[in-house]
């Protein structure tokens, strides 16, 4: 039976006996509350005809439910938004932030702006951010920190704040290890950002493989890009006119991965009968390029849900997470 019509979350948390933030997490049904406690929540609301009123939450609790996803600027050619591994890990994000009560907010940010951060957290229309950037990450990093504006980072950890990572020295080893068991000899390492600690992590990968295979490393089979299409062209012509006569490649993305295997065959270059190629991410358009790309899998749906889970535990509990997602070789036609 519906009794008096209740107006405010302060009623429900009164007749609960629980605080109003626990009535705000029930009612957008927070796993953060436990199932008993929620049901009860959402049965007093029901029973007493609540409507909650989202601006009048955002004010009560100052909190906009809303997250930042914070990704470079556009500019023609670089990793954005709009590059397929930004769009899938967003994908997961949005929905991982969906089920926990949360919107969604997108955010360009031009590497040479120091205000950013001050314009969404000063106003209130974002709750935290998560750190997508490729360019300038770590004075990104710095000025979220100096700032005390709560954040997560797809990445290594280097600091006190919470992250989501891949597993990448073992993605580097499975790919080398991958190419070597073909019998390839002369493998080259298409890098993202030199000063990244992922590409970082994938190299030092690759070169425990060759160690283990008692392979020498040789720095002449190494070229850096930026996770581009048109830096993995550069990047595969550069190898080329240094070492003419390599047999395989491991690139840090799948989308230089594929500009790499257009080099390749303007070259005159078979995939994989003359050079193999593996890539990295398992993005949904590496089976579909032709021939089908081999890749290491970050498991990119899932890394965007656990970015959305742990920036959420840390926002309502205050919990510090550094999270490694596992890897998996995922063989196709290329190697």
């Amino acid at each position: 039976m519906t009794g008096k019509k209740l107006k405010s979350i302060q009623d429900i948390a009164q007749i609960a006996g629980v605080s109003k933030s626990t009535v705000s997490r029930a009612l957008n049904d927070s796993p953060l509350v436990n199932a008993e406690t929620r049901n009860a929540i959402q049965t007093i609301a029901r029973q007493h005809e609540f409507r909650p009123s989202a601006t009048a939450r955002s004010l009560s609790l100052r909190a906009s439910r809303t997250v930042g996803f914070v990704n470079d600027a556009y500019s023609k050619g670089a990793c954005h938004v709009s590059c397929p591994f930004s769009l899938e890990i967003m994908g997961g994000i949005a929905i991982g932030l969906h089920e926990l009560g949360y919107d969604l907010l997108v955010i360009h940010v031009d590497p040479s702006d120091s205000d950013w951060a001050a314009q969404y957290m000063d106003t209130a229309r974002v709750d935290g951010f998560i750190l997508m950037t490729e360019t300038g990450k770590r004075s990104q990093v710095d000025l979220l920190v100096s700032r005390r504006a709560p954040f997560i980072a797809w990445g290594a950890s280097s600091g006190g704040y919470c992250t989501v990572c891949g597993d990448d020295r073992t993605g580097g080893r499975m790919a080398c290890e991958r190419l070597l068991s073909l019998g390839r000899k002369r493998i080259g390492f298409l890098g993202g950002p030199r000063v990244e600690a992922e590409v970082q992590g994938r190299l030092l990968g690759y070169k425990d493989a060759l160690k283990a295979a008692e392979k020498s490393f040789d720095p002449s089979l190494i070229a850096y890009g930026d996770y581009s299409e048109r830096s993995g062209e550069r990047a595969m012509e550069e190898l080329l006119a240094r070492q003419p006569d390599l047999d395989a490649v491991f690139s840090n993305s799948d989308v230089m991965a594929i500009a790499a295997m257009r080099v390749l065959k303007a070259r005159g270059r078979r995939i994989p009968q003359d050079v193999a190629i593996v890539g990295y991410d398992d993005l949904s358009l590496a089976s579909y390029v032709s021939p089908a790309l081999t890749t290491i899998s970050q498991k990119i749906p899932l890394a965007g849900t656990l970015l959305a889970r742990d920036l959420v535990a840390f926002l309502e509990q205050g919990i510090v997470t550094h999270t490694v997602v596992p890897v998996e070789l995922i063989v196709r036609d290329s190697a």
